[in-house]
């Protein structure tokens, strides 16, 4: 760049000297076209030669421009591949020096919640023989207490156990168990023992003193006069079987008359036997005023109760109540339950006085139950609160920075006296 500088200076001077020249001879009046055309020549040979020398320093400088670029080029890779092995040099330092941090962290975590959890395993040891031992004894007084107390409650309640020989009976009927006998006495017999117990029924009872007539079964209800003498409720079962196929059979022919005709001849047999029944059977006060008359089969019943007023009509005037398989169960469990009610009536004060101290015995009880529970709850809130400083530890350890290989191997060295000091906290 100096040499064109140089060249370009040169041709300017020559120019401002052909100028001068010029002028100079202007101002003398003598010939100027032979000097011009020298001058412009001489300016052109200059203009040739600063051109030529322009494009030789042009190209000289493109060549040195090339090798300087070359040499830096060069430098660059080797500056990068240098500087990329400095990197992985370091990289792998670095990894190494992790790994050696992680082991060493590992290491330490390990030995602290090994010693975090032989710490904890010892006092939930001592604490479980405290409590093991607190609350044994305990209860096994406060329990030796409850079972003198409940020894006297079973002895009280001895014939209360009585009455409940009639629950497996009432459990199948509630399920649904089919009976075994199918018509007439033997399905009542089935349904009054599957639902009562033999003292509470009684079979072929003449209920009128002196008359002969035997009804087939009678339900014992308590009386209220001072002998004790039971009430009877008569119940006996009927089957008017003529009647009641020619109505079927008429149904299923579609024989409307033959329907109606029959239909009149079983209501006509119904008021028969609720008629006898009750002239037979029915004799307040030793019986009840009114009695049962058992229609063995759910078709039976549903089409006696059919009938227009034949229920209430029998009811009315010959106080017979009308009773089916499901209707009969319905009421015998009724009974049954009062029954078991008249029977606890008896010795409810009895057992009240015991079932009072039962729960005298049951409130101090609670009050020990109660004790434990606390003492339960506080040893498993210093569990957790021992739980809880291991974690937040660990947690710290995480964020601790390794220490060099030497000061590690010290540290370690030193540990013994550390835990015996925190063993003394």
């Amino acid at each position: 760049m100096s040499q064109i500088g140089f060249f370009v200076l040169l041709a300017a001077l020559v120019a401002v000297i052909a100028l001068q020249v010029m002028a100079l001879l202007r101002s003398r009046g003598g010939p100027t076209g032979d000097l011009a055309e020298r001058i412009e020549r001489v300016e052109r040979e200059v203009r040739l030669q600063l051109q030529a020398t322009a494009q030789a320093s042009n190209a000289a400088s493109v060549q040195q421009f090339d090798a300087m670029r070359r040499q830096l080029e060069a430098q660059g890779l080797v500056g990068r591949n240098e500087q990329a092995r400095s990197i992985k040099l370091f990289t792998d330092s670095m990894h190494q020096r992790m790994e050696e941090i992680r082991a060493t962290l590992e290491l330490k975590i390990k030995d602290l919640q090994a010693d975090n959890g032989a710490r904890l395993e010892e006092m939930r040891k001592t604490v479980d023989e405290k409590l093991h031992a607190t609350l044994e004894s305990r209860l096994t007084a406060s329990f030796q207490q409850v079972s003198e107390r409940l020894e006297r409650v079973h002895q009280g309640l001895g014939e209360m156990q009585q009455l409940a020989l009639g629950v497996g009976d009432l459990k199948r009927v509630l399920t649904n168990v089919k009976t075994r006998g199918t018509w007439g006495e033997v399905q009542l017999e089935m349904l009054l023992e599957q639902v009562l117990t033999p003292d509470q029924y009684a079979k072929n009872v003449e209920t009128i003193a002196g008359s002969g007539a035997r009804v087939e079964f009678a339900l014992k209800l308590p009386g209220q006069g001072d002998n004790g003498a039971p009430v009877w409720m008569p119940i006996d079962a009927k089957f008017p079987k003529e009647q009641y196929e020619r109505l079927l059979e008429a149904a299923d022919n579609a024989d409307a008359e033959g329907v109606a005709l029959a239909g009149r001849e079983l209501e006509r047999a119904v008021r028969n036997e609720a008629r006898t029944i009750a002239e037979k059977y029915v004799s307040p006060p030793h019986t009840t005023d009114f009695a049962i008359l058992f229609l063995p089969t759910e078709g039976l019943y549903a089409e006696v109760m059919r009938r227009p007023g034949l229920a209430d009509e029998l009811q009315r005037v010959s106080r017979i109540s009308i009773a089916g398989p499901s209707t009969l169960t319905a009421l015998l469990n009724s009974l049954q339950m009062g029954f078991r009610t008249l029977a606890l009536e008896k010795r409810s004060s009895e057992v009240w006085q015991v079932l009072g101290a039962v729960k005298t015995e049951f409130s101090k009880f609670g009050d020990v139950l109660a004790a434990t529970k606390l003492t339960l709850e506080r040893a498993a809130k210093n569990i957790e609160s021992a739980e809880t400083r291991s974690r937040a530890m660990a947690r710290k350890l995480k964020t601790v920075e390794a220490l060099p290989s030497e000061q590690a191997q010290l540290l370690m060295g030193a540990e013994g006296g550390d835990k015996g000091e925190l063993d003394t906290d």
